[in-house]
């Protein structure tokens, strides 16, 4: 299992060679052990990434994540056939009850709607409104808590006029880290052996990463926290970089502290036990540490 983020982020050659991904640019060339890289970072659009190291990236799990002119993420590459993907788990993910389906989104939905009243009262706002939203929560949420604390929660950490639809470095950051805690994800639940598109809430037919999606959303205040830190008019390379370091950032998952990837593997790992073998009830607790490491470990080319 890679641990490693390696980002591209000028002209370059990506190529294969001895179990090496080789990255050559203009002044240099770096090789790095293809089994070290957990995420591949194309962050120019000026890079040519050869089949083989696409190939041998996939092969061994590591996720490829492509930027588009603006700097955004806009696509990523997914293994068609991981190793561990078999009739039977494809089988039973689409035997999912609807029952079983609640009981996960409702651990979940919980266990992020808990993470932003912290995030809340870390950053030193009134966090009573979001409480008492929260004891309103129903199985299944059936009443869409999760909507309408989210809608309270952003206003309350970025201001009263801030809104997730404005064109604004916030958001624009907020959308970066999304995508990449996405693509963090998704490449767990294929690990697995799991499909993305099939979710326990998110269904949109148009979405890929339906699975990807729901399982994400006790982290995504980890986002918030950091951006609602930042004083950025632009979204820059180096604010890009911190949210990619935020994949070592460490926090207490049911009650260990880990780092934010080897939390996200353990998460998806129940998650998808509970919904193939629900011998067990499913728990998410997510907790800041509120410090942040500055011993991430980092890539730029």
């Amino acid at each position: 299992m890679g641990w490693r983020t390696v980002v591209v982020t000028q002209h370059a050659k990506i190529s294969y060679s001895g179990r090496k991904i080789i990255v050559q640019t203009n002044n240099e060339t770096h090789q790095i052990p293809i089994d070290d890289i957990q995420i591949l970072l194309v962050e120019t659009t000026q890079a040519v990434l050869t089949v083989p190291a696409i190939t041998e990236l996939s092969k061994s799990g590591a996720k490829i994540i492509f930027s588009g002119r603006d700097g955004n993420p806009t696509c990523e590459v997914v293994e068609q056939y991981p190793g561990n993907r078999s009739v039977v788990s494809m089988q039973n993910q689409f035997a999912w009850s609807l029952d079983l389906k609640e009981s996960a989104w409702t651990e979940v939905v919980g266990a992020k709607i808990a993470m932003q009243i912290q995030v809340a009262k870390l950053l030193d706002k009134e966090i009573l409104d979001l409480e008492l939203e929260a004891q309103k929560l129903e199985r299944g949420d059936q009443s869409n808590r999760e909507a309408v604390i989210a809608r309270k929660y952003f206003q309350l950490i970025f201001g009263n006029k801030f809104s997730r639809s404005d064109f604004s470095a916030i958001n624009a950051a907020l959308n970066y880290g999304y995508s990449l805690l996405l693509s963090a994800v998704n490449r767990e639940i294929v690990c697995n052996g799991s499909l993305t598109q099939l979710g326990i809430h998110h269904h949109n037919t148009t979405n890929d990463f339906n699975l990807g999606s729901d399982l994400m959303e006790p982290f995504r205040p980890v986002i918030d926290y950091w951006v609602a830190h930042q004083k950025m008019t632009d979204l820059t390379p180096d604010v890009k970089f911190g949210l990619i370091e935020l994949l070592n950032l460490e926090l207490n998952y049911n009650n260990q502290t880990m780092i934010l990837r080897n939390a996200l593997t353990r998460h998806v790992q129940n998650c998808l036990n509970f919904m193939n073998d629900s011998k067990d009830n499913l728990t998410v607790k997510v907790e800041m540490i509120h410090e942040v490491p500055n011993n991430a470990i980092i890539s730029n080319v």
